[in-house]
């Protein structure tokens, strides 16, 4: 039996003024993406350069992984922040906690992702 995981995970900018809400099946490799993209004005994430993890929460179930982020994006802002604060109340960033940051640029090219 495969055992799978799934991320929902929250992102923010270098100044801590966005939050970015989404899922995956590779946090590493999905941080990767949005880090690649940064600047990039076809993108959420690249338009606020949100590749900073500071939050991240894993489930084995697509479909639970799936109400959650909607569940969470639909939340305002003073509630993330209170999701946050339970677990990194320092808003440190994540990222080496989860893979090798920064990531190698040459591992994915923009063309994989747009």
């Amino acid at each position: 039996m495969n055992h799978h995981q799934y991320f929902i995970y929250i992102l923010t900018n270098s100044t801590k003024t966005v939050l970015y809400t989404g899922v995956t099946n590779n946090l590493p490799q999905r941080i990767t993406e949005h880090y690649i993209n940064r600047g990039s004005k076809k993108s959420f994430t690249g338009k606020y350069n949100c590749h900073y993890l500071i939050y991240f929460e894993k489930t084995q179930y697509v479909d639970i992984a799936i109400k959650r982020e909607k569940q969470i994006k639909g939340w305002t802002r003073a509630k993330k922040v209170a999701l946050i604060n339970t677990s990194n109340p320092q808003w440190n960033f994540l990222n080496n906690e989860v893979m090798v940051w920064p990531p190698d640029e040459g591992s994915i090219s923009r063309e994989e992702i747009i």
